[in-house]
């Protein structure tokens, strides 16, 4: 395969490179029809919508290549850019499936996402037993020659740099990586891959930190932490394994406080798995995660695009991986659609994404004003903007924390934090995507709140633990509606903690008090949300249980 100039991969732009004649599909000035493939609507959507595609079925199945082709403008090797199919022995390099990917979304106008460079998994046993120094020289040479054959091809636009780093309860995975080379692996990789291939995106990737949970805070941390060291971590992929029957996370507020850091966010191996057999309920529930996920996406800016860990339920990883589960995908073995495709087709159908010769700014909001101000929320008005084309909406802030979205010049915050006070000011946006200078700032300070909230409980429990740490979660549920809550913690002076999430927390010494993050303070009648953090101690056991109050 050629290679092409950087000064050509410079000039592509957007999820459409250089394509055939007969392969030409352009973006659409208008919306897209309804009928249209996923990748039209996407597309118009300023985003990727993508599939893993296997080289065995791409080689051998007409109709697996023509939907891979028909309706996706992005593709990532399932397989075939890991290690051990790309340096199966050191230094012996074999690129006969990534280059079929690569010529596969060359004849098709798509963009690649490479896909891993560093995984504790498939990674072969003589890179496992090497020594310190041997093991970053390997790691660096691999980088060098796998990223770095592809650097000048403008097709490939971002890597998995490192995947899979951190354990289920936050701290680092424990692999064969970290035990020789301790976390210096994770930004050493980075350097390596910047030096690689200047232009590509890097990415930080891992599973079931789709949710606000202690393992995705440990990435958001991690995140936060390289990127102050000038570590070229450009984006946060969310591998997104779900299973309808486990309960749909909160992907939309973890991306946007990924986003918040500067990085691209992005779905990066979307499947929904359910207990077999298959129901008419199932995939319906299975549909509306598919839904969710895609307009979690198009709501967040920084997010960039889907993918699908495959298409066809015919080849799934899932009933191998997951006994007795499966039908995790979009298409069935047959290759029929699901509802599931419905679904993400009309959730990136939705919607009127604008003009996109569009670059004119709206013109700055007024100032805000705060009225009807409580211990938990307060509504600001401000005058609006104007806009060449229009005006889409706003958002407000709190200094990088997004606190409300809304469609017309006034807006209602809610899940405050009693007795705080919130320096506030609002960005308009356009269809185009366009941007407003920020208005200038009002603050305003909440009232005075109740405890907990009336009628409601909290319980905790401690969710699991290991030598020296745990993880615990509280509940709390209210029999009336509330609009805050708050609880406080009493742990021995032993315990220390050290992150949370879905909750703001303060307080010293042994007793901690938590109230509600910006968008859970509000509980109906009978309802409840949880929130939960990482602790440590010096004692072995089971871990101390708080005094609630």
């Amino acid at each position: 395969m050629p290679a092409l100039s950087r000064l050509r991969r410079a000039v592509l732009t957007g999820a459409l490179a250089v394509l055939p004649a007969a392969a030409v599909v352009a973006l659409p000035a208008s919306p897209a029809q309804a009928s249209s493939p996923l990748r039209v609507h996407a597309e118009a959507q300023g985003k990727f919508i993508g599939t893993a595609l296997a080289t065995s079925p791409l080689a051998n199945e007409t109709a697996y290549r023509n939907i891979a082709a028909t309706e996706f403008n992005q593709i990532t090797a399932e397989n075939a850019m890991k290690w051990d199919a790309t340096e199966s022995s050191p230094n012996q390099f074999n690129f006969s499936g990534a280059d079929q990917i690569m010529a596969f979304a060359e004849q098709n106008g798509q963009q690649v996402h490479g896909h891993t460079l560093v995984w504790h998994n498939q990674t072969p046993n003589w890179v496992q037993s090497l020594s310190a120094t041997e093991m970053r020289s390997a790691m660096q040479n691999h980088i060098s020659r796998v990223a770095g054959r592809y650097a000048s091809n403008p097709v490939l636009k971002s890597w998995d740099v490192v995947n899979e780093v951190f354990e289920e309860n936050g701290s680092l995975r424990n692999s064969f990586w970290y035990q020789r080379l301790g976390e210096s692996y994770i930004a050493d990789a980075f350097r390596y891959a910047k030096a690689a291939d200047p232009d590509a995106k890097l990415c930080i990737n891992d599973y079931n930190v789709e949710g606000i949970n202690a393992k995705s805070t440990a990435m958001y941390n991690l995140v936060r932490t390289l990127r102050a060291q000038n570590v070229p971590v450009d984006c946060v992929g969310f591998q997104s394994h779900l299973a309808i029957q486990y309960g749909f996370p909160n992907i939309q507020e973890n991306m946007q406080r990924f986003a918040d850091l500067g990085v691209e966010v992005r779905v990066t191996e979307i499947d929904v798995r359910m207990q077999m057999p298959r129901s008419s309920a199932k995939d319906a529930t299975q549909a509306t995660y598919y839904s969710n996920v895609v307009k979690a996406c198009l709501a967040v800016s920084r997010c960039s695009g889907v993918t699908i860990w495959g298409f066809t339920d015919k080849h799934s990883w899932v009933p191998d991986t997951f006994s007795g589960e499966g039908a995790a995908l979009i298409y069935d073995e047959n290759y029929a659609k699901k509802a599931s495709y419905t679904a993400v087709h009309d959730a990136l159908a939705a919607g009127d994404p604008g003009d996109p010769d569009d670059t004119e700014d709206p013109s700055r909001p007024g100032t805000p004003a705060a009225s009807a101000i409580t211990s938990s929320g307060a509504t600001l008005t401000w005058t609006a903007s104007t806009d060449n084309v229009r005006v889409t909406g706003y958002d407000v802030y709190r200094g990088t924390t997004k606190l409300a979205s809304t469609t017309t010049n006034s807006a209602t915050l809610t899940g405050l934090t009693p007795e705080t006070a919130y320096t506030v000011h609002v960005v308009a946006r356009d269809a185009a995507g366009n941007t407003s200078a920020a208005s200038e700032t009002t603050t305003f300070t909440t009232l005075e709140g109740p405890g907990t909230g009336t009628g409601c409980t909290a319980a905790y429990r401690t969710v699991n633990s290991w030598q020296g740490g745990f993880q615990g979660e509280v509940k709390i549920t209210c029999a009336e509606p509330v609009t805050s809550w708050r609880t406080t913690l009493t742990f021995p002076s032993t315990v220390t903690i050290s992150q949370n999430w879905s909750s703001v927390r303060s307080g010293s010494g042994g007793a901690h008090t938590f109230t509600n993050a910006a968008w859970n303070g509000t509980i109906g009648a009978g309802g409840s949300t949880t929130f939960g953090f990482i602790g440590s101690w010096n004692g072995s056991g089971t871990p101390p249980t708080p005094v609630i109050s």
